[in-house]
């Protein structure tokens, strides 16, 4: 067990929550000022609910565990936000393990008017030999068949208890099997699954879903294997059909954006 790990591990909750809510200050304070300070583009994101919304965002980060920063949620919370209504398309998240982001997304379609659909295997990480190893800030990452499993029961009650599970669809399954029957429109894509298998089966079957003006984002760009493909040229242009595009922060962020 790395250190990191045993002091998460033997540190009271509360205590945790705290110092984490503390470390991230800086960054949380800087997407939640943003989120608050101008007027998004959908009609019934109002100041006093995105106010509610970050408040929402905590309280679900307390209660369930996240695998993500408030910054990062925030982030995408306002650009799904900033999304003309007249975009089609629904939301969609890839990786929900125990349903903590899930609930947040769901609060934001819900202020978007849109739908939320959740993939995930709900059986951990798939089989695969993929070279794993330190992540671009050091640290290192092992991602085993099984591992960051969570019951699809787990998601579907913390999103009915913290979030708006009426706008929430599951699609339990690998993403190879459940997304190429997924024909909807994408406005908006959060990607977090840990593998270069899994990020492949996502950006092939979401981008070409995604109308001009949506966007996907990435939670895992701090890791090289996930780097490398996104700088593929061959990847995007034998796989998805378009130059490789731009991807702003890539090899420097955790979390981008791929803008179509």
């Amino acid at each position: 067990m790395s250190l990191r790990n045993a002091i998460k591990k033997r540190t009271p909750w509360p205590l945790h929550y705290l110092y984490l809510k503390l470390y991230y200050f800086p960054k949380d304070a800087v997407a939640a000022w943003r989120l608050l300070s101008r007027r998004p583009a959908a009609p019934d994101a109002s100041f006093a609910a995105r106010l509610r919304l970050i408040g929402a965002f905590y309280r679900i980060s307390y209660f369930v565990d996240c695998p993500h920063t408030e910054h990062e949620l925030l982030s995408i919370a306002q650009a799904i936000l900033d999304l003309p209504p007249e975009l089609p398309g629904s939301i969609v998240e890839a990786g929900a393990f125990r349903g903590g982001s899930t609930a947040k997304l769901s609060l934001v379609a819900r202020l978007a008017g849109r739908e939320l659909d959740v993939f995930d295997s709900f059986e951990g990480m798939p089989e695969n030999d993929e070279e794993h190893g330190k992540s671009i800030y050091g640290r290192e990452h092992r991602f085993r068949r099984g591992s960051h499993a969570a019951p699809i029961e787990n998601a579907r009650m913390n999103v009915a208890r913290y979030g708006d599970i009426s706008r929430t669809h599951f699609h339990k399954g690998w993403f190879s099997e459940t997304m190429p029957g997924f024909k909807k429109q994408v406005a908006a894509a959060c990607i977090n699954v840990d593998l270069v298998q899994s990020t492949r089966d996502c950006l092939k079957y979401l981008y070409p879903l995604v109308p001009k003006g949506g966007v996907i984002f990435s939670q895992d760009a701090h890791f090289p294997w996930v780097i490398s493909l996104l700088r593929d040229d061959a990847f995007w242009r034998n796989e998805i059909g378009i130059p490789r595009p731009e991807i702003p922060g890539l090899g420097a962020s955790k979390f981008v954006a791929i803008r179509k």
